[in-house]
């Protein structure tokens, strides 16, 4: 049973091709057998629903088709029904038409038809039975925590659903379940895990959705190292179960400060060389004004040397340019090293001893392409770091083939809002500093580094946790830090906090996007390609059409009224 994916008369003698999930087989029809089903099959269209009972033979010698599982067999049908009919699709059902996204979309039910759809969703669901397998055997509980729950606005926006009970009231999709799965090892279960929605109400891109699979994970009485072993044999486990692919473990560590000093990132991408340069101390005296004052004033120069790239055109040297700007860098030197030395605006400005140090420190060789920017340290890096993955796609350096983990650890608990003019927590006001650290809270908090670890996988973060605050003393004085007082911490902690005065164990954990990692399994394009039902970049459904408007009963029976939008 299953799809008509196409039909062919070859002179009376018909051939159906029928696709399910399995993948498609050829049934042959000779008119001389069954009068009844040739006339059913003259019926038969693209997509409609068949079923057939008949005899699975070989093919005939000459008709062996190598490009199909099932092309050295065929099946002589002997009755034929027709369960379904289709109308004509939207578009072909297969693995070669292209199609436009809204379309795709907007008839996913027939989307998912496709093959290339269907082997992304069962590798998915492979994936989820792997990794409920392994953390069973590590002792973890699967454990549900609520969806309807309430709002605590740090960090992302919230999703917020108006109670019809409690008129007046919200309650809010949970953006993770960190409160809950602290309070299931303050409750004495060790080691939780579950596969679980979570929602976000942000700006969406290819990487992002409005709601998300996390696979999410707490442990008591574990350290930071505990965590990240367990976590990275099971990534192990699910490489080599799900795409057959060893992963080497250890996996390397990076501390979040040499990430960025050789990436410029904190999610780098370890597929490729082409590490930063900091160069600030060798240009600070030079007569290049900009390098000199960026210097001057406490900024960062750097330099990455694209091995052989002097054969970039203007155009493409411009292109680079408009790149950094859209992180901040207002613009990018840039220099090609020939025979004849450096070719470039900037190249007058140095003396020789100036490019002969340059040149060693860059390891500059004939035919290569040094690229240089300057600006207060947080732009120098994040431009330049996303520059080097741009190149390394555009040079062909990122094989989707070839699987780089790194961890990065040692962040910084916090970073200072200069919007709000206050700290914020890195991650979230329940990570704990290291415990070294904790003395310079008060004098420095800027300087103290968190018991954070983010998991990236070829330059995209799969997964980021922490170790807790399990101390309700030190949780009250992290929320002082981030601005948040005594009345405030108890009105949207208080449930946290009491938990932490009985007895919390010391406890951390981990959540990895599954979405995300499945983009990469896969090597799919977009996230949307790994998820059933995804929505659009604005947020909608476009099968559904959700979001939509509600009657206006349903409005005054949750104490809503709309203001009119303005034109």
């Amino acid at each position: 049973m299953g799809w008509v994916q196409r039909r062919r008369d070859h002179g009376g003698l018909i051939f159906i091709d029928l696709r399910d999930r399995e993948g498609i087989i050829q049934l042959a029809l000779d008119p001389d057998r069954d009068l009844a089903s040739l006339k059913k099959a003259e019926q038969v269209r693209n997509e409609f629903v068949l079923a057939v009972h008949g005899k699975v033979s070989p093919r005939p010698e000459g008709t062996v088709n190598p490009k199909m599982k099932t092309g050295e067999v065929e099946v002589e049908i002997s009755e034929l029904r027709i369960l379904n009919r289709s109308e004509t699709p939207p578009f072909m059902i297969d693995e070669y038409t292209e199609v436009a996204e809204n379309i795709r979309l907007k008839y996913r039910f027939l989307d998912l038809r496709r093959p290339v759809l269907q082997n992304n969703l069962r590798l998915r669901h492979l994936v989820a039975k792997t990794v409920r397998n392994y953390l069973d055997e590590q002792g973890f509980i699967e454990i549900e925590t609520p969806v309807l729950t309430k709002s605590t606005p740090e960090g992302a926006r919230d999703y917020l659903v108006p109670s019809r009970v409690n008129t007046g009231n919200f309650y809010a999709l949970p953006q993770s379940p960190q409160l809950f799965k602290q309070l299931l090892m303050v409750s004495g279960f060790d080691r939780y895990f579950q596969i679980v929605k979570c929602f976000r109400d942000e700006d969406l891109r290819a990487d992002r959705q409005p709601e998300f699979t996390q696979i999410d994970c707490e442990l008591s009485y574990v350290s930071r190292d505990d965590v990240m072993t367990i976590m990275e044999g099971m990534m192990a486990t699910i490489f080599k179960v799900a795409i057959d692919v060893e992963v080497a473990l250890p996996i390397p560590r990076l501390s979040y400060t040499e990430a960025l000093d050789r990436f410029g990132v904190d999610n780098p991408d370890l597929r490729f060389d082409l590490e930063l340069i900091t160069i600030t101390a060798l240009v600070a005296d030079s007569q290049f004004k900009v390098f000199a004052d960026v210097a001057a004033n406490g900024g960062l120069v750097k330099a990455l040397n694209a091995k052989g790239c002097a054969t970039f055109s203007r155009k493409e040297l411009d292109g680079l340019t408009d790149f950094v700007k859209i992180y901040g860098a207002k613009g990018l030197a840039w220099v090609k090293v020939t025979e004849e030395g450096w070719q470039s605006p900037i190249a007058k400005f140095f003396t020789a001893d100036e490019l002969a140090a340059l040149n060693r420190e860059l390891g500059a060789e004939v035919g290569d392409l040094l690229l240089f920017v300057a600006d207060k340290p947080s732009i120098t890096n994040e431009a330049l770091g996303r520059l080097r993955g741009r190149l390394g796609q555009k040079l062909g350096l990122t094989r989707k083939d070839d699987y780089r983990f790194v961890w990065i650890t040692d962040f910084p608990l916090f970073e200072y809002d200069e919007e709000e003019k206050r700290h914020v927590a890195v991650h979230h006001p329940f990570t704990s500093p290291l415990e070294e650290d904790i003395p310079r809270l008060d004098s420095a908090p800027g300087s103290v580094r968190a018991q954070a670890y983010d998991l990236v996988l070829n330059g995209s973060e799969v997964g980021g946790g922490s170790i807790r605050i399990h101390d309700p003393a030190v949780q009250i004085r992290m929320f002082e830090l981030l601005g948040i007082d005594a009345a405030e911490a108890r009105e949207k902690f208080g449930f946290l906090l009491d938990a932490l005065s009985f007895g919390a164990p010391p406890h951390g954990g981990i959540a990895f996007g599954l979405d995300r990692l499945m983009m990469i399994l896969t090597g799919a394009e977009s996230i949307r390609d790994v998820i059933a039902f995804p929505k659009t970049q604005k947020a909608t459904c476009l099968l559904s059409e959700a979001p939509n408007e509600v009657s206006e009963k349903q409005l005054q029976e949750l104490g809503i009224r709309l203001r009119a939008r303005q034109k």
